[in-house]
C-alpha cells in the first residue's frame, strides 16, 4: 500500500464520490447538450424574428453559465479532490496512461470557458453571425471534452486490449467507447431539453413560451429514444462477468437495472405530455418532475455502470481496494502490513489484533463500506457472523461472489480484520460452549461363552447420521438411521444364521417418543412421499420394530429409523442405544441379545456462518434464524425462491433438486449432486485450513457435544485429511466427477481451488460420493502389520463402486461383515465416546470384556468353540488397492 488512506466511518463507502459525481455528471451532460441548445434556439429566434425568444436565449445563457461553469466547475474540482484521496492508485494510473487525453481535455475545457464567457457577455454586442460562430465553437469544444472523458471513463469498465499491453489508443478506443459516446451525446441533448422546460416558464410572451415548450418536447423525447437504443448497444459490449452480476439477485444492481426502463418510460411520457396546452402551473410542476426523472434516469445508469465494474476500479486490473489483480496471491504468505507504508503496526500480535484489524478495515473495506452510514453500511451485512464465519467470508471474497475483491494479506491479518469487525464493531459474539462430556450409564448385555450358543453382532453403518432438525423450511437429511445385525451360531465351524429366526429392536427408555417433534418431520416425510405419522420413518420403521433380511447380504437391516438425539427428559444425546434381540421364529425364544448405538447428530455448524443460536441447550440444532438465512443466501446466489416457498408452507428437500446417491435421489438434470455442491461451494470459503474446516460444519469439534470421529483413528490422531484430503482436495474429487459428467456448475466452483494433496487438479481422481470412498486396503496392506500413522494416506484411492465399500463388505469365506467386528466408519473399535467410556463399545465389551475389535487379542472363542490356528476372516483380501 504505497498511498495513505483516508480514515472514514459513517461517510465511507464512496459517499463523497457518489454525492459529488451524481450531480456533476448530470450538469456535465447539460454543459454539452446546452451548448447545442443555445445556438439552435438563437438561430430559431432570428428566423422567427422573435425578440421574446431571443431574450429567452439570453436569459437561458446566464442560467446555463451559472449552472455549468460555476456549479459544474466546483463539483468537477470536488471529484478530482475526492478521487485523489479515496482512490489515489487508480487516479495515478488514469493520469499516467492518458496524459495526452487529459491535456487535450483541459485545452478543450479552457476553450469552453472562453467561448461561453464571450457568448454570454457579448450577446448583444457582436454580429449575429459571429455570435453564432462562438456558440457553435463552444459546443464543439464541449462535445470534444465529452469524447475525451468518455474514452477514459469507458476504459475503466472495458479496458480491452490495454490489459495485454496495448497503449493509449487501445485503451482510449475501448469496446464501450462508441456506444457510450452516442448514449451520452443523446443524453446531453435530452437534458438540455429538460432544462429548457425549466427556464421557459419565465417567458412572458405566450406564443414564444409555447414555441419553446413544443421544441423542448422534441428535444426530450427523440434523444431519449435514441439514448435507450444506444444503452442497449452499450450492454452488448460489457464484459460477460459484468452482465452476469446484473443477472444475480444482488439487491442494489437488480433494483437499478429495473429502475432504468421505468425512469426512461416515465420521462418519455411526461415529456410528451408537455406538448399539451396545460395550465402554466401544471406545466411548471410537470417540468420539475421531468427534471427529477431525467436525473434519476441518468443517475441509475451511472450507478449501474459503477456497480457493473465492481469489484474493480479498472476492470481486471485494479480492485476498489487499490490492490492490483494478483496481489492477493503475492501477499498470501508474507502479509501486507510489512510492506504497507501508512500503517503503524507491521505485524499482528495478540495485543494489537483489533488495532491492526481497524487499519486493515480502512485499507480494504472502507473504500466500499461505511459504518452505520448511508452508503453500503457494513453493520447489517456482518451482524450475523461470529469470528469463524467472518473469517470464512473474508477468505472467500472475490472467488464465487465477484462483487467483492479478494482479501490481500496472510491468515493472521485476515483473522485480525475478522476480529475487528466482529469484536470491535459489533461488540463480539458468544462462541460455542465447550462440552466436557457426560458419563451416562450403560448396561452391557450378559454373555456366557461356555453356555450361549449364539453371538448377535449389531452396528450402525455410517458412524454418524447428521440431520437437519426441527426446521420446516428445508430438509438436508431427515432422521433416518440404519441398524444392521448378524446372528452367528457358535461352534467348531461357526455359521451365519439367515433363516428360522426373527430379529427385533427397540430404543432405550426416554427416546420412545423424541422431544421437540414438530412439523419438520411431517414435511420431510411428505417430501419423500410417505405418510406423515409420528415416529414412523420413511421405510415404515418406527423406534420399535423388526429387522428384515437384506436382499444381497447375509445380514438383517432396519432402515431409516426416525431416531433423534433428544431424550424426553430434555437435553442433547447423539448416541441413543438400541437393543436388538434374535428370537426363534417358531418358539419366540430369545436366542441372543445385544445393544448398539444409533449415532444421530444435529450439531451441524450452519450457525458458524449463517448466524443465529443453537436450537437446543446452546449445543446443537439448527434454529429458525439460521435456517432462514441459509435459504436467503441460496436465493441470492442461485436465483431461487426458497424463502417464498417456505413462507407458503412448501419446504424443499435439498435432494428434490440436487441428486444424491445416499438417498437414491435423481434430482434435476444438470445440477451438481448435493455433496459436490455443498463441499465445492464451501471449500471456496474455507481454503487453507486443516481438519478444523470439516468440524465447522460436521459434528466433530474437539470441544463439541458430539465428536463423531471417535474411533481408533481419532485415538491415533489420524484426522479427516489423511483419508478425505483437505477440504479443497475433497471438493475437487467430487467436482471432477460432476465435471466429467458435463455439469456446468462444476467448473466455477473448481476455478479457485488449488489442490494440496496432488500436483494438479487432473491428478485428483474423480469419485461419486457415498459410493466411492477411501479404501481401507490402501493403508492396511497386510493383516497384522500396523500402518505407519505418520505417513499412511488413503486419499485419492477410492473403492470402485458401492460393492467395495467397507460398510458393505463381508469376508470372503464366511460372509461376516467387516463392520460387524470393527464397527462403523469414524467409530472403529475401540472408541472414546463423550457420553460414556464404553457407550460405543457395547459389542466387544459384551463378548470379550475389552473394547477392541471383536476377536482381537486372540478372542476367537467369541464365535469359535475350538482353538483357531489361522486368520480365516482376512483371507482373500487384496494386498493393496487396485
Amino acid at each position: 500500500m504505497q498511498y495513505p488512506f483516508w480514515e472514514l466511518t459513517t461517510l465511507g463507502g464512496g459517499f463523497f464520490i457518489a454525492l459529488i459525481a451524481v450531480f456533476h455528471v448530470f450538469v456535465a451532460h447539460f454543459a454539452v447538450g446546452g451548448g447545442f441548445f443555445l445556438p439552435v434556439f438563437e438561430r430559431m429566434a432570428y428566423k422567427k424574428e422573435s425578440p421574446a425568444l431571443l431574450e429567452y436565449v439570453k436569459r437561458h445563457t446566464k442560467f446555463f453559465l451559472l449552472v455549468t461553469m460555476v456549479f459544474g466547475g466546483m463539483t468537477g474540482v470536488g471529484i478530482w479532490f475526492t478521487i485523489s484521496v479515496l482512490a489515489p492508485a487508480a487516479t495515478s494510473t488514469l493520469i499516467h496512461t492518458f496524459v495526452f487525453g487529459w491535456a487535450a481535455e483541459w485545452v478543450c475545457f479552457l476553450a469552453e470557458i472562453a467561448a461561453l464567457l464571450i457568448y454570454h457577455y457579448r450577446f448583444d454586442k457582436m454580429s449575429r453571425r459571429d455570435h453564432l460562430v462562438v456558440g457553435w465553437l463552444y459546443f464543439i469544444f464541449a462535445w470534444l471534452s465529452l469524447l475525451l472523458i468518455n474514452g477514459i471513463i469507458g476504459f475503466m469498465l472495458t479496458p480491452g486490449g490495454w490489459i495485454e499491453g496495448g497503449g493509449f489508443w487501445v485503451g482510449f478506443f475501448n469496446p464501450s467507447f462508441w456506444p457510450s459516446l452516442f448514449f451520452r451525446t443523446f443524453m446531453a441533448a435530452m437534458i438540455a431539453g429538460l432544462f429548457g422546460f425549466i427556464t421557459a416558464h419565465r417567458i412572458d410572451d405566450a406564443k414564444a413560451r409555447e414555441a419553446v415548450y413544443r421544441a423542448c418536447v422534441w428535444w426530450t423525447t427523440i434523444p431519449l429514444l435514441l439514448a435507450v437504443l444506444c444503452g442497449w448497444w452499450y450492454l452488448t459490449v460489457l464484459p460477460p462477468e459484468a452482465l452476469q452480476r446484473m443477472a444475480l439477485k444482488a439487491s442494489r444492481i437488480t433494483s437499478l437495472y429495473a429502475m432504468i426502463p421505468f425512469f426512461a418510460a416515465a420521462t418519455f411520457v411526461a415529456g410528451a405530455v408537455m406538448i399539451v396546452r396545460l395550465p402554466r402551473s401544471a406545466r411548471i410542476a410537470l417540468s420539475c418532475a421531468l427534471l427529477v426523472l431525467g436525473f434519476c434516469f441518468l443517475g441509475s445508469f451511472e450507478f449501474l455502470r459503477e456497480a457493473a465494474r465492481k469489484p474493480f476500479l479498472i476492470h481486471n486490473y485494479m480492485y476498489s481496494t487499490q490492490f492490483r489483480d494478483g496481489d492477493a496471491a503475492r501477499y498470501a504468505e508474507t502479509g501486507i502490513l510489512a510492506s504497507a507504508k501508512w500503517v503503524a503496526d507491521k505485524a499482528v500480535t495478540e495485543g494489537n489484533r483489533l488495532a491492526v484489524g481497524e487499519q486493515l478495515y480502512q485499507m480494504q473495506c472502507a473504500p466500499c463500506h461505511s459504518i452505520n452510514g448511508p452508503m453500503n453500511d457494513i453493520m447489517p451485512l456482518t451482524e450475523k457472523y461470529p469470528i469463524i464465519g467472518m473469517d470464512a467470508k473474508i477468505s472467500g471474497m472475490g472467488k464465487l461472489q465477484k462483487m467483492m475483491p479478494p482479501f490481500v494479506g496472510n491468515r493472521a491479518e485476515r483473522l485480525a480484520l475478522a476480529s475487528y469487525i466482529v469484536d470491535g464493531l459489533h461488540g463480539g459474539k458468544p462462541g460455542n460452549i465447550p462440552f466436557a462430556g457426560r458419563d451416562l450409564p450403560v448396561d452391557v448385555p450378559h454373555f456366557d461363552k461356555d453356555k450361549d450358543d449364539y453371538v448377535l453382532l449389531a452396528w450402525n453403518n455410517l458412524g454418524m447420521h447428521c440431520i437437519s432438525d426441527c426446521y420446516a423450511d428445508w430438509v438436508l437429511l431427515p432422521p433416518a438411521n440404519d441398524i444392521f445385525a448378524q446372528l452367528v451360531k457358535r461352534g467348531d465351524k461357526p455359521r451365519v444364521i439367515t433363516e428360522g429366526v426373527k430379529l427385533n429392536y427397540f430404543v432405550e427408555p426416554g427416546f420412545e417418543k423424541p422431544a421437540n417433534v414438530c412439523s419438520f418431520w411431517k414435511h420431510a416425510k411428505s417430501l419423500f412421499g410417505a405418510q406423515p405419522v409420528d415416529n414412523v420413518g420413511l421405510a415404515g420403521n418406527g423406534l420399535t420394530g423388526e429387522l428384515k433380511m437384506h436382499a444381497d447380504h447375509k445380514w438383517f437391516e432396519a432402515a431409516l429409523i426416525p431416531v433423534k438425539p433428544y431424550p424426553a427428559s430434555g437435553g442433547y444425546n447423539p448416541y441413543p442405544i438400541f437393543t436388538i434381540q434374535a428370537r426363534d421364529a417358531e418358539t419366540n425364544r430369545i436366542l441372543a441379545e445385544t445393544r448398539t448405538v444409533a449415532p444421530t447428530a444435529t450439531e451441524m455448524g450452519c450457525k458458524n456462518c449463517h448466524g443465529g443460536p443453537w436450537l437446543v441447550d446452546d449445543l446443537a440444532g439448527i434454529s429458525p434464524q439460521t435456517g432462514r438465512d441459509v435459504l436467503k443466501s441460496h436465493d441470492r446466489l442461485s436465483n431461487t425462491m426458497l424463502v417464498e416457498a417456505a413462507r407458503n408452507n412448501s419446504p424443499r428437500l435439498c435432494q428434490s433438486c440436487h441428486p444424491d446417491p445416499v438417498l437414491g435421489a435423481e434430482g434435476k438434470p444438470g445440477l451438481l449432486n448435493l455433496p459436490a455442491a455443498i463441499h465445492g461451494f464451501h471449500a471456496n470459503f474455507l481454503s487453507g485450513r486443516g481438519s478444523e474446516a470439516c468440524a465447522y460444519c460436521h459434528p466433530n469439534r474437539p470441544d463439541g457435544p458430539t465428536k463423531c470421529l471417535r474411533g481408533t483413528h481419532a485415538t491415533a490422531e489420524i484426522g479427516c485429511v489423511r483419508c478425505h484430503g483437505y477440504l479443497e482436495d475433497h471438493a475437487l474429487s467430487l467436482l471432477r466427477h460432476e465435471d466429467e459428467a458435463g455439469k456446468a456448475g462444476a467448473k466455477p466452483l473448481m476455478a479457485n481451488l488449488t489442490p494440496r494433496m496432488g500436483e494438479s487438479v487432473e491428478a485428483i481422481n474423480p469419485r461419486l460420493p457415498w459410493m466411492q470412498e477411501p479404501d481401507c486396503a490402501t493403508c492396511h496392506v497386510k493383516y497384522g502389520v500396523r500402518p505407519d500413522k505418520k505417513t499412511s494416506v488413503a486419499f485419492n484411492a477410492w473403492t470402485k463402486d458401492g460393492s467395495g465399500l467397507y460398510r458393505f463388505t463381508p469376508d470372503k469365506l464366511h460372509s461376516v461383515a467387516c463392520i460387524a467386528c470393527h464397527n462403523s466408519p469414524h467409530a472403529n473399535y475401540p472408541t472414546v465416546n463423550k457420553y460414556g467410556k464404553n457407550r460405543d463399545n457395547l459389542g466387544p465389551m459384551q463378548y470379550q470384556g475389552n473394547p477392541r475389535s471383536i476377536g482381537a487379542d486372540n478372542n476367537c472363542s467369541v464365535c469359535h468353540t475350538r482353538e483357531v490356528t489361522r486368520n480365516a476372516h482376512h483371507l482373500g483380501l487384496p494386498a493393496k488397492h487396485e
